[in-house]
């Protein structure tokens, strides 16, 4: 067997033109940012897994290459991501993931988002006056952090699913806790960056700090004996351990003990804890259907209407290099956000409109769009709702920090999971040997607006609404695409600009990847910075947007189901590959 692997070349990506010409062939795109390194499709015949970092790729290659499926090397993947990638995902977080069962021919997903405690309230990120506090107040320390839903997903996946024996999958993980990995320059970076916050609490500076003092630099090695120590405990007595043993009590004294900050975790909250099995929600899109998480996600519901808006313009024809293809979908995005921003939540909480992916209504929606001119205001609109209930827009922010796996085994089952702990590193609070999240930070601040309630608003045991888009493509009942992203709320514009230029535009899966960003959320067009998509700018302030231009980073992975092959993709923005047989 051949063992194939994405590899950086060193080279820089350069192009006279703005994008690439599409493709139907799986080929590299010339068009990125010029600072990117390049990156080549994988083409395999029996597994393949793509995820953020190269150790943790090996890890669940190496599980499929020994007789594993999917929901095993899911379990290496993601133990050795919460070690060598902590600003983004591990055991202290949540996630989102969407199944296809090869057996039964049968797709669902799985919902491992964390909750809100018991004890909290609606007022919980408002200070005294009931006022929202700042971002950054409320993230920092224990208020922000929810009961986390990874461990407890990772074990319901792989009690239903798993093939190998549960103990052993944690081994590669529990290898490089021990002996140390070679801390690498995005960590490096993320370090730095955030060296303020981390420093703020005992736990974390001792663990990404020098005995200086200075943060870790790249390329040093660092171990991490809790971590070990945690995963021995799982490995041995299972996600119990987590929920009912002293891990759980040591988060919980942890989180309420923080003087400046506590939160209201407690044992009761992961006692309580569920994995709940959703049914995916799906739309149409061309011959396809475009399927991923409903709420609490609004990744699929969002996308969704996006593409079913945009599905009335013809973008195909328009192409990529075209300003105003990029302003239909602009405005798309836009038109699905206002619904977001209204409508969207924990629908175990709230009710929700049934007609959000209605055609008539997205007819209705693309109707406002003026091709070559930007709507000058737009909100959410009246879709088809039994018992409508008067909602004001959501108040809240959703930073960027997460990661993305996508894995397939030689029986055709498939998986896609989006991981978090929210902001980077979290609460930046630590137990255990890992981050706790800071995922109750999702909620809006803000419980009313105008007198109407907020649909995202805080709740005891509620799930905070997530962006996070783990989506499966399906033609003819079986998966034609997994990918997913990271990106905070700017998720849902990476997946669905990713998805319209490979079925639209032609485009192979690492060109869709490379292609540049242009996100547009609620008015400002987001361009990304230090590509040739900034020559875009002028065209649509003409239009009547106001542009900005900035780092876009996304984190995006993909596997391909073409012609009998698998073909595999990952960002060249971060340090993920692709890996198969």
């Amino acid at each position: 067997m051949n063992k194939n692997l994405l590899l950086c070349t060193g080279v820089a990506l350069l192009s006279l033109n703005v994008f690439a010409s599409p493709q139907v062939a799986d080929t590299v795109a010339p068009e990125t940012a010029t600072s990117y390194k390049q990156k080549t499709s994988v083409v395999a015949n029996q597994y393949m897994v793509a995820a953020a970092h190269p150790l943790a790729v090996e890890a669940g290659y190496q599980v499929l290459k020994n007789g594993g499926n999917a929901a095993d090397a899911l379990v290496a993947v993601q133990t050795v991501l919460g070690l060598v990638e902590p600003q983004s995902s591990g055991f202290g977080g949540g996630a989102f993931l969407v199944y296809y069962d090869a057996k039964l021919k049968v797709l669902t997903t799985f919902d491992g988002r964390e909750t809100a405690p018991l004890a909290a309230k609606p007022e919980l990120f408002q200070d005294s006056d009931g006022k929202p506090l700042k971002f950054y107040d409320a993230v920092v320390g224990g208020r922000s952090v929810g009961t986390p839903g990874t461990v407890k997903l990772l074990a319901t996946l792989h009690d239903k699913y798993g093939s190998k024996k549960w103990s052993e999958l944690f081994q590669p993980a529990q290898k490089l806790a021990n002996n140390g990995f070679t801390v690498s320059e995005r960590l490096a970076s993320s370090i730095e960056k955030d060296k303020a916050r981390l420093s703020r609490y005992p736990d974390t500076k001792a663990y990404f700090f020098t005995k200086n003092g200075e943060p870790l630099s790249e390329g040093s090695l660092l171990k991490n004996k809790k971590y070990a120590e945690t995963l021995s405990v799982i490995a041995e007595h299972g996600e119990k351990a987590f929920y009912q043993g002293q891990i759980a009590k040591d988060i919980v004294n942890k989180v309420t003990g923080i003087t400046d900050n506590p939160g209201v975790l407690a044992q009761e909250d992961f006692s309580t804890y569920k994995i709940i099995e959703r049914k995916a929600v799906c739309a149409p899109y061309h011959q396809y259907s475009v399927c991923g998480m409903g709420p609490p996600s609004s990744g699929a519901l969002t996308i969704g209407q996006i593409l079913g808006i945009a599905s009335h313009f013809d973008l195909k024809k328009l192409g990529a290099d075209s300003p105003e293809a990029w302003q239909i979908i602009g405005d798309a995005s836009r038109l699905a956000f206002a619904d977001r921003g209204r409508y969207m939540a924990d629908s175990d909480f709230v009710p929700m409109p049934e007609g959000l992916l209605n055609s008539d209504y997205l007819a209705g929606r693309a109707k406002l769009i003026q091709p070559g001119k930007a709507l000058s205001e737009v909100s959410a609109g009246n879709p088809p709702w039994k018992n409508a209930i008067a909602r004001a827009d959501d108040q809240s922010i959703e930073f960027p920090s997460t990661t993305h796996i996508v894995i397939t085994d030689k029986e055709g089952n498939t998986l896609s999971m989006t991981s978090t702990v929210e902001n980077g590193f979290g609460s930046r609070v630590m137990s255990n040997g890992f981050i706790l999240n800071n995922e109750l930070t999702d909620f809006s601040f803000a419980s009313y607006k105008d007198g109407y309630p907020i649909a995202n608003r805080v709740e005891p045991g509620k799930r905070p609404r997530s962006s996070m888009s783990p989506s499966i493509i399906m033609e003819d009942g079986k998966p034609y695409m997994a990918l997913g992203s990271p990106g905070g709320s700017r998720i849902i514009g990476y997946v669905a600009s990713t998805i319209i230029a490979h079925l639209d535009w032609g485009m192979g899966i690492q060109q869709a990847i490379d292609l540049p960003h242009l996100v547009n959320r609620f008015g400002t067009y987001d361009i990304e910075q230090d590509t040739k998509a900034i020559r875009f700018k002028e065209a649509l302030e003409m239009m009547g947007y106001e542009v900005n231009i900035r780092d876009l980073n996304s984190g995006l992975h993909a596997i391909l189901f073409k012609d009998g092959k698998l073909i595999g993709g990952a960002d060249p923005r971060r340090e993920g590959i692709a890996l198969g047989d």
